[in-house]
């Protein structure tokens, strides 16, 4: 189905302006052809479009809608923090209570910094840990995505992965070359690394559950390995948690998996659907920020009152109402449901989840690395989302990302796009 007048308008009047019409890539619907609709507003699970389209949404603004859209504690607490002032650029109450409770929910973060975004944690957090240790060389993983920063985008997953331009114009050849790049769940080519260039490597980054290349879970012992290898050598452990901090559990993946890191990297759900991001870790690395240490790092709207307000009332709202035991059973819910479509379809697709994170890859293959999620049959993803979307339900429009469920879809919800799913699947 063709998007409707208004959508069409808008996104021709959005070419003129804007390069490529759109603010972020993979928003352009190039991965699958067609053009973006435009929404007009968006409440609880749904999402509607300036043509009046209402569809079921799984992107959830891309991780940052748990609650759900425009969850009435956060609007309260948006008007209630704006009343006073939306910006002051001088410490507030806001950033020293969300500070505090960072630090309580995620043991390992001691000390924490405030910014505006996801890309500036990893940025600042992987400075951070150089000026620390005193090394240059960087460590990521083939489909972990990190930001946009000159020395991360290197065989990067995500915006640029669905771009289908990994290596970014633009980033000086001399950045790459202090990035080594292995792939996801590779422990000899990990060991073969740190044999060599152990000396070298000051922190090694990663996704510990890669959710910008569709979702990839690590094999067991795997983040282990990271910790242990990290730690023999000097290096930093920097866990990139900025889609599944406060989205998994209260102290995401490092509580799921016991894995205490150097330093973590958070977003999205802090923020409440504003823009926020936050870095931290163990107190001696983060007094090595200015004013205290050598390492700089500032930011005029970093501790913003307005955005931390937002986030501060989504975790308490996702406390109180014991959110992601609610969340684990509507994950399972769709498991099931998804499962059962796959059986009925005959069809052997690779199906991931953790939580409210899912991801369903075109491909009979194991998926353990952005090499595997490759192999997806891409076409068939194209039919199905678009068959999808004609029939009110929104997934992300790339085989290379990760779905999300927030507590305001219900059962019916759920079983409603089963249904959907099932009818786009037979369609193929």
């Amino acid at each position: 189905m063709p998007n409707g007048p208004l959508s069409t308008k808008l996104f021709d009047l959005a070419k003129q302006y804007i390069p490529g019409g759109v603010n972020s890539p993979v928003r352009a619907f190039r991965n699958v052809g067609g053009d973006p609709f435009f929404v007009k507003r968006a409440k609880g699970c749904r999402i509607y479009d300036v043509d009046d389209r209402c569809m079921i949404d799984y992107v959830g603004t891309w991780g940052p809608a748990i609650l759900g859209h425009a969850p009435i504690p956060v609007i309260e607490a948006i008007h209630t923090a704006a009343k006073e002032g939306v910006s002051f650029g001088i410490p507030n109450l806001y950033e020293v209570e969300m500070a505090r409770t960072i630090c309580e929910w995620v043991p390992s973060i001691q000390k924490v910094r405030m910014v505006s975004s996801g890309t500036e944690a990893t940025m600042s957090a992987i400075r951070l840990a150089r000026g620390f240790t005193g090394r240059e060389r960087l460590v990521k993983f083939d489909g972990c995505y990190h930001g946009h920063s000159d020395s991360l985008l290197v065989a990067a997953g995500s915006g640029a992965l669905t771009h289908g331009n990994p290596d970014s114009a633009g980033v000086p050849k001399s950045f790459a070359e202090l990035t080594s790049v292995l792939p996801f769940n590779d422990e000899a080519a990990l060991e073969e690394l740190f044999e060599k260039q152990g000396h070298e490597i000051a922190c090694v980054i990663v996704e510990p559950y890669p959710a910008n290349a569709g979702l990839i879970l690590p094999k067991p012992g795997f983040l282990q390995k990271l910790r242990d290898i990290t730690a023999k050598h000097g290096a930093l452990l920097i866990f990139d948690e900025v889609m599944t901090g406060f989205r998994l559990a209260k102290g995401g993946v490092q509580e799921l998996e016991k894995i205490t890191p150097d330093l973590t990297c958070l977003g999205k759900v802090i923020g409440g659907g504003l823009p926020v991001g936050a870095f931290g870790g163990r107190a001696d690395v983060m007094d090595k920020l200015a004013p205290l240490g050598p390492v700089y790092q500032a930011g005029t709207l970093s501790g913003n009152p307005v955005a931390l307000a937002a986030g501060l009332a989504q975790l308490r709202e996702l406390e109180k109402k014991n959110g992601y035991a609610l969340l684990e059973n509507l994950g399972q819910i769709m498991e099931d449901a998804v499962l059962e479509v796959l059986k009925k379809k005959g069809l052997n697709y690779r199906w991931y989840r953790r939580g409210s994170m899912f991801c369903l890859f075109f491909t009979e293959k194991e998926v353990h690395s952005l090499q595997d999620a490759k192999t997806s049959d891409l076409a068939a993803f194209r039919k199905f989302f678009h068959h999808c979307l004609d029939n009110g339900v929104y997934f992300a429009p790339s085989q290379f990302e990760t779905g999300f469920i927030s507590m305001a879809h219900s059962r019916d919800d759920l079983e409603q796009t089963a249904e959907v799913a099932a009818a786009a699947l037979a369609a193929l």
